[in-house]
This record gives structure tokens, sequence and C-alpha cells, in this order.
């Protein structure tokens, strides 16, 4: 439950299929541990941004001032074998080896799944004395049987001067047990045609948008006892942008639309609190605890293609379609508004 539920509030729920294996992580040191998880959540935390850049545009035309509706939406973004897997090879780390004796292996993302399971090891030298720490990797949404990132949040648009409206999206920063998650973004879309002399005329409309998106969230694990500690969290920052050249047919009741855009965003994720590790690279710095270990951080971009459908009929529409990109996705929708 746990996990769907932060798949779904946008919170990479990988981590929390993860996060038992964070002290043998931290136990093959700060920079392995680091190195993994950039390779371990980074798919996940880029499929995060590109998931936030669909639903906004579902017609090239915009409302005459003062008009609105209000919307539901829901995108599902899909996974990419590409997306499953990463290459760990071990001469990139300084401590860890497989157990196998192999030195480069296909391993899971947080969207992906190792079967069998893979085993690895760190080794640890003080002097005269050798530690050896022994653990599996982690495994991903696959092995739940979870291959999309479904999100969904309301929408409202309002015609503010001629062909020009805003746009807003948000979902409530909610909690549940130690989750939460939050998504708050604005647009502005300005329809080109609608300054010809003629647009009435001609059922095809031209239009370009901005928009900008915020997402926040965090876990709070502390009580969990995973690794002894105090105020143990994971926390996500995000913010990316969509600029995006819209063109849709101009009918009454169903009309179509196609769009060509670029996404581009940062990621945040941080492992905050104490950490108090029993085995591992501590023996070398004297030390057993870690305090906000490490974070990781991302930035990406891609263009994208838009292709879909609207149906109006009076206050009511619904529309459909489907972006192709980095992560493909399908959006769906519910409208209400005049």
């Amino acid at each position: 439950m746990r996990q769907l539920f932060l798949v779904f509030l946008l919170l990479i729920s990988s981590v929390s299929v993860a996060q038992e294996n964070l002290e043998d992580l931290l136990a093959a040191g700060i920079e392995d541990a680091q190195k993994f998880a950039a390779a371990y959540i980074s798919p996940a935390t880029e499929g995060m941004i590109f998931n936030n850049a669909n639903g906004w545009i579902q017609s090239a035309e915009v409302k005459s001032t003062l008009k609105f509706d209000i919307s539901i939406v829901g995108n599902a973004t899909f996974v990419k074998d590409k997306h499953k897997n990463f290459t760990l090879n071990t001469a990139d780390y300084n401590n860890l080896h497989f157990r196998d004796g192999s030195t480069s292996k296909e391993v899971a993302t947080g969207f992906g799944e190792n079967n069998p399971d893979v085993m690895v090891y760190a080794i640890v030298k003080d002097g005269n004395t050798t530690e050896e720490v022994e653990f599996k990797l982690p495994q991903g949404l696959a092995s739940v049987n979870v291959n999309i990132m479904p999100t969904a949040f309301l929408q409202g648009r309002l015609g503010l001067f001629k062909g020009t409206e805003l746009k807003v999206r948000y979902f409530p920063k909610v909690k549940q047990e130690d989750v939460k998650i939050g998504l708050f973004g604005l647009g502005l879309q300005h329809e080109f045609t609608n300054w010809l002399p003629a647009e009435k005329l001609f059922p095809v409309a031209i239009s370009g948008f901005i928009a900008y998106n915020s997402v926040t969230g965090s876990y709070d694990f502390t009580s969990s006892e995973i690794i002894t500690g105090n105020n143990q969290r994971f926390e996500l920052k995000q913010s990316s942008w969509l600029f995006q050249l819209q063109a849709s047919t101009k009918f009454p009741v169903l009309n179509f639309y196609g769009g060509l855009g670029y996404v581009t965003g940062t990621s945040d994720f941080d492992i905050l609190g104490n950490y108090r590790v029993k085995d591992g690279v501590p023996l070398l710095e004297n030390t057993n605890e870690f305090k906000d270990p490490f974070s990781v951080k991302n930035k990406v971009s891609g263009v994208r293609g838009t292709i879909g459908a609207n149906l109006r009929l009076g206050f009511f529409g619904l529309h459909a379609d489907y972006n192709i990109g980095e992560f493909n996705n399908a959006s769906v929708g519910l409208h209400f508004g005049i």
C-alpha cells in the first residue's frame, strides 16, 4: 500500500523498496552509496519530470475573457526497458564487489527487478583488521509488478484577455502516515490565430504555451528503525518547465490536437538525518555516525510530441492524448466549465 501510495503521489516509491538496504549501502562508504543511489534513483526522478509535463493542453484554442473550466486530469507514464537497469561496474566503486566474481553486471534501477537476487560485498581494511559486509542489492518496482508511474491533479483554466488564458494545476499537500507530497503548476497559453482578421473562418487554431511545475515531498522513516539514528527522512524537490507549440481543430463537438514541446527540469533527492551504522567503512573513519549522508541531483531535458482528441458537450468535456518522448505517457481528463 505504501509503495503504491508513493507512486501515485509522485514521490520516488522505488526508494521505499530500497530503504532496508540503506545501512548496507552506507557500510560500503558514502562515495559508493551516493554513486549507487544516483544510478538507482535517477530514472524515477527523470520520469517524474516528464510525467508532470503532460496533461496541460487539450486544445490550441483558448478560452474567451472570463470563461473558465475545471478539470480532473490523470497521467500514466510508461517505463521503458532501458530505464529498468543500469550497468554496475565494480571498477567505478571503492569497496563494492559481486559475490559471484563478476566485475560488471546489469542491475535494477528503482523501476526494475533483480531476478535472481544480486549479492555484493564490501571489504574494509584498517591495519591488520579486515571486515567484509555482504548484502543484496535493492529491488525496484518491477518486483511488485508496477511498470507505470501514475499521477492525478486538479487543473483549471481562465480566459484573461484576447487570445490568452491562464492555467493552474494543483495537488494539495497531503500526508499519509509518514509521507507528504504536493504539486503546483502555473501556465500561460496564447493563441496566435486569434489575431487573424478572419480567424473565425478557419477551423484551425495555433498557440504557444509555457508552464512551470513544482513538486515537493518528504518521507520520514525514523520510526521504522531501519537504521539507528534520528530525524531520518527522504526529501524531494523538483522544478520543471514546458515550452510547447500546439495546433488543433475548432469544431463545436469533437476536435483533434497535436503539439511539439520541450521539457527541462531539475530534481534534488536528499537523504537527511543521523544514521549510526554497525559495520563497514565507519571502522576506517573512527566513527559510526553519518549526518545528512548525501544527495542525488538530476538535470534533464528533452523533446516530446503530443497527439490527442477532446469532446465537448455543453459544460462537460473529456480528453485523451498520448505523448511520445524519453518517457511515453497517456493522459485523460474530465472537464467542467463554460
